[in-house]
């Protein structure tokens, strides 16, 4: 799919993930809306792409606020991608902990709130505007990337809301592919390993990598986000890629820990 002249729409654009496959998909031509509830992040991003960048305070369990992030992105020209990498809190906590004592059913909820629920709300959103737009070759009208995590695979102890969570995304994926077939609108799904992202906040990187890289078989390092734009950019670019999970994890598997 070529995106020259068209838009897409990055949910979590302000993010590291998400501000690189920002980068990655304006370059190939796209008018990209940044969305996000990162508003500094997000603004900076657009003036630093300039042209068709816009930047949109987004809420992905808002179904109206979602909708205007996706009008906006409709604005600069057809829909034709929606990559859904927002990020958001966990309980990172076992489901009894050593004081014999749960972890809240509302962190539970919650954490599938805004990996789950949040990303099918973008999905479904994203595909109805898609729908509308004129076929490309192979009836092609758009196509949705999601994101889980190899979490969603081999969870680690003190994974569970998050687990299940990204889980729910991978077993979304073939069948929103199913439903959208008929649209000539694809779904994909990105599972990532460890990746070194702002998410590890202000730690010094070269202590992270030291950390977490050796646990990587090959390369022995954690990836780079820009490894992750690259791979939603092809995702877009190649038509025959429809309704399955990748893994872009350098063959790691979480243990127990």
């Amino acid at each position: 799919m070529d995106m020259k002249g068209a838009s897409a729409l990055i949910v979590g654009g302000a993010g590291g993930f998400g501000a690189a496959t920002t980068r990655r998909l304006a370059q190939a031509g796209a008018q990209v809306v940044i969305a996000d509830m990162a508003e500094e992040k997000g603004a900076a991003l657009a003036r630093e792409l300039g042209g068709g960048a816009r930047f949109c305070k987004t809420d992905v369990l808002s179904e109206g606020s979602v909708s205007a992030a996706v009008a906006v992105a409709a604005g600069l020209g057809p829909l034709r991608a929606a990559v859904v990498v927002h990020g958001g809190p966990a309980a990172g906590a076992r489901i009894i902990g050593r004081d014999g004592k749960r972890y809240p059913f509302s962190t539970f909820r919650r954490t599938v709130d805004i990996f789950l629920n949040g990303t099918f709300n973008v999905l479904s959103i994203a595909a109805e505007a898609m729908a509308a737009n004129d076929p490309l070759a192979d009836n092609q009208r758009g196509v949705v990337i999601t994101t889980a995590s190899i979490a969603g695979f081999e969870g680690q102890a003190g994974q569970s809301d998050y687990s299940a969570a990204k889980g729910g995304v991978i077993g979304l994926t073939l069948t929103a592919a199913r439903d959208l077939a008929p649209l000539g609108i694809r779904v994909m799904c990105i599972a990532p390993g460890t990746f070194l992202t702002p998410a590890f906040g202000d730690a010094d990187p070269a202590e992270i990598q030291a950390q977490w890289g050796p646990g990587v078989p090959n390369p022995k390092r954690m990836g780079d986000p820009d490894e992750y734009a690259r791979l939603a950019t092809h995702i877009v670019e190649n038509d025959f890629l429809n309704g399955t999970t990748i893994r872009i994890d350098g063959a790691q598997r979480f243990g127990i820990k």
